[in-house]
């Protein structure tokens, strides 16, 4: 099924809802952001051929339709990551249909570990640029597409405004570098200290492939990490996705005021939306 029918069989299966304008995907723990939007019309994504099956807790599996702070939405809750089928492209469907089913702006979000101790847990983090160290999604494709050009593909607009937003809110925003590694173990001390030296800010586990399949689809991104740890080895206590998840619902009350703050402003004249 195409990404075009598959829209179709969305826009059937929920005929009220608008046509979104931003997607977003939400990451470990913050699922629960699903459960604000508006005249919500949810679908399972094992209902829909193509989207991914989420095998980690965390991520409850749904697509939502509705709208959040007045702009029309499509909302993952959860995604599926590399580790769990050895495919950097496993989001790619589900992306092309978010895209086919009219949005124009994707938000990523995350659950990271912070590589600077002023950036700490519960802080939201922008993404700037990001650091691959897994296969890149588009390996197989043909055509003069596939070279994705990825100076800036962390939209510098949308960047701006969520700085602009986080100030006016009094929320501590950090931004820096995202460094993906594969998973699913956690880094090793020795990793983390190899990420500093190659400039990243923060690791995780996901984001990066799907943010390079957004760019091949022409959708504008925003990323937003949630800092829920700091990196292996930097305070001593061993890592676990138990501390990751409860650290992210510890500061989703934070991170959703910002993000629907953030969307608030693109339903504006000047946001697009």
């Amino acid at each position: 099924m195409t990404p075009h029918e598959l829209a179709a069989v969305i826009r059937d299966w929920a005929p009220a809802a608008p046509a979104p304008k931003v997607a977003i995907v939400l990451g470990s723990g913050l699922s629960g952001l699903a459960d604000a939007v508006a005249d919500a019309a949810r679908i399972a994504y094992a209902d829909l051929p193509g989207f991914p099956r989420t095998g980690v807790s965390g991520h409850s599996g749904a697509l939502v339709l509705g709208r959040l702070a007045g702009v029309p939405v499509a909302v993952m809750a959860g995604r599926a990551h590399y580790y769990e089928s050895g495919r950097a492209d496993v989001m790619e469907p589900a992306i092309a249909t978010l895209k086919a089913l009219g949005a124009d702006t994707l938000i990523l979000t995350n659950a990271a570990g912070s590589l600077d101790e002023a950036m700490p847990p519960g802080t939201p983090m922008l993404i700037a640029d990001h650091i691959a160290l897994g296969p890149n999604p588009l390996i197989g494709r043909e055509g003069d597409a596939r070279f994705v050009n990825m100076v800036d593909a962390w939209d510098p607009e949308l960047r701006a405004l969520a700085h602009a937003r986080a100030k006016a809110l009094d929320i501590p925003l950090g931004e820096g570098v995202y460094l993906w590694f594969t998973g699913p173990s956690f880094e090793t001390p020795a990793e983390i200290r190899m990420a500093r030296r190659l400039g990243a800010d923060a690791v995780g586990m996901s984001t990066v492939p799907e943010a390079i399949l957004a760019r091949y689809h022409g959708l504008r991104l925003l990323g937003l990490s949630m800092i829920t740890n700091l990196g292996a080895g930097m305070t001593g206590r061993p890592l676990s996705h138990e501390e990751t998840k409860a650290e992210a619902a510890r500061g989703a009350d934070r991170f959703r005021t910002l993000l629907l703050a953030i969307l608030a402003d693109l339903a504006g004249p000047t946001g697009g939306a």
